[in-house]
C-alpha cells in the first residue's frame, strides 16, 4: 500500500523558504503517517513519539536540499524509516551492554515476564493474532518485514537503508515470513 500524501507545491516552496507555518503544515500533514510508520517499525510509542520529532526536525533542517524529485512523503518516509532504524541500533547496543553487565554480575534487573512450557506467558492464554505475532519477531526482521510487505521498498532499498547486503534483506524477509507462518500455525492448531 503506497501513500500519496499530495502537498501543494506552494507549500513545501515556503517550507523551503524557512516560513514557519508552511513548516508546522507540512508536520501536521505528514504526522500521522510517519507516526505510523515507525510506531510498526519499533515496539513503544515512546520510540516511536521520539523517532517522530527526530523525523521533522530533520525534515525542518533538510527541506531546502529535497529537489522535488518524486512525492515529498517518499522523501519524509525515507529519513523517518532511516530514523527508526538508527533508533533500533541504538537499542541493540544497549541491550547487548545490559546484557554484558548482567553477565558480569554489575547489573542485575527484571528479566520480563515467566514464561510457561509452552512458550505463553505465565496466566496468559498462548493465543496470538498477526499483529502480536509480528511484535515478537526482533526489530529488525519487523521492519524489513514492514518496509517490503507494507511499505512497498525493494531489497535494494532496505539494504541501503539498513547498511547491509540484499542478501541480508532477502533473508531477513524471508526468516521472518517462515516465523510468522509457524506462530500462526501453532495458533491454529491450537484452536
Amino acid at each position: 500500500m503506497t501513500i500519496s500524501l499530495a502537498v501543494p507545491d506552494i507549500l513545501v516552496a515556503r517550507a523551503r523558504a524557512g516560513d514557519l507555518e508552511a513548516l508546522e503544515a507540512l508536520y501536521r500533514a505528514f504526522e500521522t503517517p510517519v507516526y505510523n510508520l515507525v510506531l510498526r517499525m519499533l515496539r513503544t510509542p515512546e520510540d516511536a513519539e521520539d523517532v517522530l520529532q527526530e523525523t521533522f526536525l530533520e525534515v525542518v533542517r533538510s527541506i531546502k536540499q529535497y529537489r522535488g524529485e518524486g512525492h515529498l512523503w517518499g522523501w519524509i518516509k525515507r529519513i523517518a524509516a532511516s530514523k527508526a532504524l538508527m533508533r533500533i541500533r541504538r537499542n541493540q547496543v544497549r541491550a547487548t551492554e545490559q546484557l554484558d553487565e548482567e553477565s558480569t554480575g554489575q547489573q542485575v534487573g527484571y528479566a520480563g515476564p515467566e514464561l510457561t512450557r509452552s512458550g505463553s506467558v505465565a496466566g496468559v492464554p498462548a493465543r496470538i493474532d498477526l499483529e502480536r505475532a509480528f511484535e515478537q519477531l526482533s526489530e529488525t526482521s519487523r521492519s524489513v518485514v514492514w518496509l517490503h510487505d507494507v511499505e512497498g521498498y525493494t531489497h535494494e532499498e532496505i539494504a541501503e537503508l539498513m547498511g547491509k547486503t540484499v542478501s541480508f534483506s532477502k533473508s531477513q524477509l524471508a526468516r521472518a515470513h517462515a516465523r510468522l507462518r509457524r506462530m500462526l500455525d501453532a495458533e491454529g492448531a491450537a484452536r
